[in-house]
């Protein structure tokens, strides 16, 4: 057991914690105030064959697409250049090789080129769009959209006004359920699929009556849910690589670099289009989100690039059965990847609608970089995280729950962070000149925050070379988010209540590598793990985490509980300073380098001392269960939320 000192809350830090967490809850809002929403039910769909949804669907092949279909058409859509530009491609990949990301390059034969090339020159035959957006709206059930190599700015999409006075009408309530007319309903969607994006994939024609107001409790289900018009619909392009294929919704004068004159908020947005597959493009310059992804229930995101997005690279919002992979994000203002408020289906589940633990989206093999964030998910739950690489970020990951309160599924539980790298976090875009612009208060030289989060696994990744921190948990008391009041949503949130302190409870951070590099290079964080000891705290355990032969791991406060015999309490900690200052630095929508260090680039960590390394308790899990079970009938603290 560990000993540690008693340290007394101060009741002042702790109210003006209270107030500031509260105050900077309004700094995320988004340039369009988005709909209540809803998680899809989890069975499939099986009004159209094959079913819909139940599922991540699996990809066609492209050589596929050119094959005769009873229940699928493919349309494709070329310009002029395109059969020129895939035999450019083609002996590129031959000579070089070509980069699914920065850290999977590929090599291509010349027999994989013959073959492309021959499917392409079939699919040039069958070319008769030249924007993408046509071939969409003309698309049903199963169909296949295949986009040949070019880049697509979609000048009739894109002349579509913006906020247009006609769509008016179609706005509802906003996402918390107020009284703010301004939501974009997805009937809005359906009447003006151009007005926020350049290209719209409607998944589903309109359902029956109006949208519930206030949203309901509830949020499993998507109320006026209407029948799939182009569920299963796949849009590709026929290139080597993502680089063939480019959806630009900026000034394509800008190339891969920063946005100038983004044309409209969302690249490819896909809304409750069950069983949608988006592969081999890139899209940027969008002015929100590159690729948006919304309220559906099974979609695979696979080998596409996503850059210089004002906030998102992509932003997945209350799906289920989800994956991304194989992709490169950079540039975004606000993440790279964003899966939120993804359907609750790990720890905190409703049994109901989800018998068996599951994780509800992936996202494997994908490199996030020179972003404000890596990865960001507001009450983004159930993920599972693996095999990626988070770097040049200023934060590596990002978890929470305060920066949108009225998202559904408060609080965040239950992710599993796993086999990532997280490494040279220092990218400050906090700095005058900076190529992007933060969004959030987020501190520069981080590797991962779980600012609010329950029953999240961290295990068996490297975090390296992150100068302020690799690894930082805190609380966020209640009282900042559940409304209705100032500091807080507008309406209750379900499942909050002001009077409680209910996240940050049973983190686990073990098996992880602190200050090492994969090759086994050292390359040290400021500090390796960090935690605000928040008082009432319980069940977060730090153990058999590992340093540099020699070196060891460091802790801010000094000793951190490993559960060998009782879960952790916090008794508080002088760290919560630090959050005040910082959350006080954010007031008036602003970031306060004088007041807070998140927002100035640290000092490279000098090599630490060498420390005997810390005893391996990989054994310790199956001791708690142990006991547990012999203590199930007890309402203890120490088998609180354990299986």
């Amino acid at each position: 057991m560990r000993k540690r000192r008693s340290l007394v809350w101060p009741a002042s830090i702790a109210g003006a914690v209270l107030l500031l967490l509260g105050v900077v809850v309004p700094i995320s809002a988004q340039a369009h105030v988005e709909r209540p929403s809803y998680w899809p039910l989890p069975g499939p769909d099986c009004s159209v064959s094959p079913c819909a949804g139940g599922r991540v669907p699996t990809a066609r092949s492209l050589a596929s697409a050119v094959e005769p279909s009873a229940n699928s058409t493919t349309r494709v859509v070329c310009h002029p250049d395109s059969l020129r530009r895939v035999k450019a491609a083609i002996a590129r990949a031959e000579a070089h090789g070509y980069s699914i990301r920065p850290h999977d390059h590929r090599r291509f034969s010349a027999a994989q080129g013959r073959k492309l090339l021959a499917v392409n020159k079939q699919l040039w035959s069958m070319c008769t769009y030249r924007n993408i957006q046509p071939a969409v709206t003309a698309s049903g059930n199963n169909d296949r959209v295949v986009v040949m190599p070019g880049l697509y700015t979609e000048p009739e999409s894109r002349a579509m006004p913006t906020n247009d006075p006609a769509c008016a009408q179609y706005k509802i309530n906003d996402n918390d359920g107020g009284d703010i007319i301004g939501a974009v309903s997805y009937e809005y969607q359906i009447h003006c699929p151009n007005d926020q994006n350049l290209i719209a994939v409607m998944g589903r024609g309109l359902g029956p009556g109006q949208d519930p107001h206030p949203p309901l409790v509830d949020r499993h289900g998507i109320p006026n849910l209407g029948p799939c018009v182009r569920c299963n619909l796949q849009l590709e392009g026929s290139g080597v690589s993502a680089d063939d294929v480019v959806v630009d919704a900026g000034n394509a004068a800008s190339g891969n670099g920063p946005p100038i004159d983004s044309a409209k908020d969302v690249g490819i947005r896909a809304d409750r289009a069950d069983g949608f597959v988006l592969r081999n493009v890139t899209v940027r310059h969008a002015a929100e989100h590159d690729i948006y992804v919304m309220e559906t229930n099974g979609y695979l995101l696979d080998r596409f690039k996503a850059y210089w997005a004002g906030q998102y690279g992509v932003l997945t919002f209350v799906e289920d059965r989800g994956l991304i992979q194989n992709c490169d994000a950079a540039g975004s203002g606000d993440s790279g990847l964003y899966p939120g408020a993804g359907a609750k289906t790990s720890a905190g589940r409703d049994p109901v609608f989800y018998p068996k633990f599951r994780y509800s989206q992936e996202i494997r093999r994908c490199d996030s970089h020179h972003n404000l964030a890596g990865y960001s998910g507001t009450d983004g739950s159930a993920t599972h995280v693996d095999h990626n690489n988070f770097y040049d970020n200023a934060l590596g990951f990002t978890t929470d729950v305060f920066t949108a309160a009225g998202h559904p599924g408060f609080p965040q539980q239950g992710d599993l962070v796993e086999y990532n790298n997280f490494y040279d976090n220092n990218f400050n875009p906090y700095l005058p000149g900076s190529p992007i612009q933060a969004a959030q208060p987020e501190p520069v030289g981080t590797g991962m925050w779980i600012a609010g989060g329950n029953d999240n696994v961290v295990r068996y990744n490297h975090f390296y070379d992150n100068w302020r921190r690799g690894v930082m948990l805190f609380a966020v008391p209640d009282a900042t988010i559940c409304g209705p009041g100032p500091l807080s949503s507008s309406v209750p949130v379900p499942g909050c209540n002001p009077l409680k302190f209910t996240t940050s409870y049973r983190n686990k951070f073990y098996g992880n590598t602190m200050g090492v590099a994969p090759d086994g290079t050292v390359a040290r964080n400021g500090v390796d793990f960090w935690w605000d000891d928040f008082p009432t705290n319980t069940g977060n355990c730090w153990y058999g985490n590992h340093a540099a032969p020699g070196k060891r791991v460091t802790t801010s406060p000094p000793l951190l509980p490993n559960c060998v015999l009782l879960p952790s309490i916090g008794i508080g900690s002088t760290n919560e300073l630090e959050l005040l200052a910082c959350f006080g630095a954010t007031l008036n929508g602003g970031f306060n380098a004088t007041l807070c260090p998140w927002f100035k680039t640290p000092a490279k960590p000098a090599a630490n001392a060498a420390a005997t390394p810390e005893p391996d308790l990989s054994g310790v899990p199956d001791l708690l269960d142990s006991v547990c079970a012999v203590y199930r009938d007890a309402q203890t603290k120490l088998c609180a939320g354990r299986n």
